[in-house]
């Protein structure tokens, strides 16, 4: 029937604990008009000094006033993951409260410092430890290299760390394909990579899925019409192994001079030259 219902231990207050002088009308219903005393007496943590709210239902109720239970989720810092189970002095060092520092290295400096494997202080490592970490497992870090310049995708996404960063290093991490690929790259036979001259970005020819069955994308349809299956090796075409710029259409067995010396009877500018059939028919066409 009062604005002031009572509930848990309440209930079994004297009166005269909070009427004072058998005071009724009036009595004043905030939390500190009875435990002020047992606020400021407190040392374990020290309330006042930590600055801690005179309102008690921030941390207690009325059933269990020990056990005191903070609702950190209104605060600016929400406690998940194992931040949940964390003794509070940890993190509020000598019983400071206000002002906490919530910035991953104010506790976990010391760590960043002394890891090795890799070296987060040499590799040059952001000290938010969100960025590789989790409240619900510490180890086993997973950097999300989608937030990068150079985005994991295929075979990419299953290479170890230290397969690219070499020695420990993370920041200015070069990019291009060849910084990795280099030596396969150099050892390639069939066909000589090295001595065709062909471009250092993997891409052109390969893909992240699939490394092996190279295929360029030729602006001449070698994959389709009537040269789809008419070949088996790119030096079929390429007889330059040096100079893959260079290409024969005469070498092959129906483009021989005789037939086409027939077939071009008439034609003006016709020269039996592979450049020349390109640059008349560049899609393959009769």
């Amino acid at each position: 029937m009062t604005k002031f219902p009572l509930t848990g231990a309440h209930l079994q207050a004297p009166c005269l604990s909070c009427h004072v002088n058998n005071t009724f009308k009036g009595t004043p219903q905030t939390c500190q008009s009875c435990h002020l005393a047992l606020y400021k007496s407190t040392t374990n943590p020290n309330h006042a000094a930590a600055g801690f709210p005179t309102d008690c239902t921030a941390c207690h109720n009325t059933t269990q006033w020990k056990g005191a239970v903070f609702n950190h989720s209104a605060t600016r810092f929400a406690l998940t993951g194992k931040h949940a189970t964390t003794q509070c002095s940890l993190c509020h060092v000598n019983g400071v409260y206000a002002g906490t520092p919530m910035n991953c290295d104010a506790c976990h400096l010391p760590l960043y410092n002394s890891t090795t494997n890799p070296n987060h202080v040499t590799a040059g490592f952001p000290k938010d430890c969100s960025v590789c970490h989790s409240t619900t497992q510490w180890k086993g870090a997973v950097f999300n290299h989608a937030l990068t310049k150079f985005p994991l995708t295929g075979a990419h996404t299953s290479v170890a760390c230290a397969n690219c960063h070499v020695g420990g290093r993370y920041t200015g991490t070069p990019t291009d394909c060849y910084a990795c690929h280099q030596k396969v790259y150099e050892q390639v036979s069939n066909p000589n990579h090295l001595t065709a001259g062909f471009p250092h970005t993997c891409t052109s020819c390969h893909t992240t899925t699939q490394w092996k069955g190279a295929k360029f994308n030729h602006n001449f349809p070698i994959y389709t019409g009537k040269h789809a299956g008419k070949w088996t090796t790119c030096n079929d075409c390429h007889t330059t192994p040096s100079n893959y710029a260079v290409f024969s259409c005469i070498d092959c067995h129906a483009h021989n001079k005789t037939d086409m010396d027939k077939k071009h009877n008439g034609r003006k500018n016709y020269v039996y030259a592979s450049p020349s059939c390109y640059q008349c028919h560049p899609k393959g066409n009769s």
